[in-house]
């Protein structure tokens, strides 16, 4: 995994990523050779902006590549999944060039050009994708994993591991400090110990071992893994693999140990100033350009369902500060007279159409940004939660109240890597997501956070 903005990137993803940016700008450097001529081409990349104009191209590719989930785990070993949206793809590269043409006509290449190009990229990407799918599933070019421990955080590597071969990790088999099983490895103490452990490992010939135990004092052969780590051997810690591969902390096996030495879930003043500023920024911007839609947007819920505008609903904050979270309305206005706070739920009858609407495309938050502006909110963080839902979470959920040291956001990282929450073990899996989020905090993640954030408005995702 690299670690980038403060997040994790299996490195293969990231060099298909790279590779096939590179793959579409020399598709367009041969297709102007072969337009062109090599002299005239090479004139044209000098001196007619042809570098700038095939970078615009390649960037436009790959952002619709990215936009298409075309570097999604779901989707890189689905060869039908992969052409349908590579079809796609080539469609919207093309309305996004003509618009940027149109705006600005010296960055369009040649008519000719950009027909070879385009007919060559086609090619390029559909080789290059059935080749890296050929290595990406082949055992041979994976590091040989063996996983010490039989924890649950164990079961949940081994699945996270077979599931995702672009991670480039294969799980050859797995030591139990239990009492059965083929497996399972009894242990004893001292030079036996570790004896026993070096004659288990040593015929899975494994690269790296991840350690997930349920307890490890008295039971970690210390000496044993040092004596292997010496020899090459990688020796990993599974809760830290577990955060690298899932983006999210695995609450069951966190321990206030983690929660006081670990160098992350620390608000710096720099982070706590640059998150203040940017927010203000990002919501006097935001306010200025939405306001030619805000009529519309009332128009539009008083004439489709009787009640108030907006929406004033009790959230709780940072340090359990309950503040007043603002929202147009997109449920009738009796939503709750029956039935009192409740979670939102799929195709929920009580939100009205126009309300849909607004949900999906995000436009009923606008009114947030004015919290943003009151400190009651950041652009980025945690979601805030509703004061009837807090009391329950915290008892049934393990460190829920760590999500309150930040101010919540308008999005996070819970929001853009995880569905709609509707229950408690939604809000279990979110928290995982949040406690990754604060851990890691940065402006790089911020800014990662955000144009995830674009993405699923654009695609209508994550909305109920």
């Amino acid at each position: 995994m690299i670690r980038f903005l403060n997040a994790y990137f299996p490195r293969r993803t990231l060099l298909l990523g790279i590779s096939e940016a590179c793959l579409v700008a020399l598709a367009f450097v041969a297709a102007a050779i072969a337009r062109l001529g090599a002299n005239d081409a090479t004139l044209m990349l000098s001196y007619e902006q042809g570098g700038s104009k095939i970078f615009v191209v390649s960037a436009v590719f790959i952002a619709c590549m990215y936009y298409f989930d075309l570097y999604d785990t779901s989707i890189l070993s689905n060869r039908r999944e992969v052409l349908s949206r590579l079809v796609s793809v080539f469609g919207v590269v093309c309305i996004l060039l003509a618009l940027i043409y149109f705006v600005y006509p010296p960055l369009e290449l040649g008519r000719g050009i950009f027909g070879i190009g385009l007919a060559l990229v086609a090619v390029i990407l559909l080789l290059w994708r059935r080749l890296f799918l050929a290595v990406n599933n082949h055992p041979q070019f994976a590091e040989r994993v063996l996983l010490f421990g039989d924890s649950p955080l164990s079961e949940s590597l081994i699945a996270e591991l077979s599931a995702r071969p672009e991670l480039g990790m294969r799980v050859v088999g797995q030591l139990k400090s239990c009492a059965n099983g083929k497996e399972c490895l009894r242990l004893g103490s001292g030079e036996k110990l570790r004896d026993q452990l070096l004659n288990a490992i040593e015929p899975y010939n494994a690269e790296r071992i991840i350690v997930a135990m349920n307890e490890r004092r008295g039971n970690l052969p210390v000496q044993a893994l040092l004596q292997l780590k010496s020899r090459g051997v990688s020796i990993q810690d599974g809760t830290e693999v577990y955060e690298q591969i899932t983006g999210k902390i695995p609450i069951e096996s966190l321990c206030l140990g983690t929660l006081l030495f670990s160098s992350g879930f620390h608000l710096s003043r720099f982070l706590e100033i640059y998150k203040r500023l940017s927010s203000i920024v990002v919501s006097i911007v935001g306010l200025v350009l939405s306001l030619p839609l805000l009529p519309f947007i009332a128009l539009a819920i008083k004439l489709t369902s009787p009640g108030r505008l907006l929406h004033h609903q009790e959230r709780v904050g940072r340090d359990d500060t309950v503040f007043y979270c603002h929202k147009f309305r997109t449920m009738r206005a009796d939503a709750e007279a029956d039935t009192g706070p409740t979670w939102a739920g799929d195709d929920d009858p009580r939100i009205t159409p126009v309300g849909h609407f607004l949900r999906t495309a995000r436009l009923d938050e606008i009114p947030q940004l004015w919290n943003v502006l009151k400190g009651e909110m950041s652009l980025v963080g945690p979601r805030p939660e509703r004061p009837e839902f807090i009391e329950t979470l915290k008892q049934e959920i393990p460190y829920y109240s760590l999500r309150h040291a930040v101010r919540p956001g308008i999005t996070g990282w819970a929001q853009v890597r995880y569905k709609y929450g509707s229950s408690v073990e939604d809000a279990k899996e979110k928290l995982r997501y949040d406690l990754f989020y604060i851990k890691n905090l940065s402006p790089g993640l911020d800014s990662l956070i955000v144009f995830h954030t674009v993405k699923i408005i654009l695609l209508g995702r994550g909305a109920k």
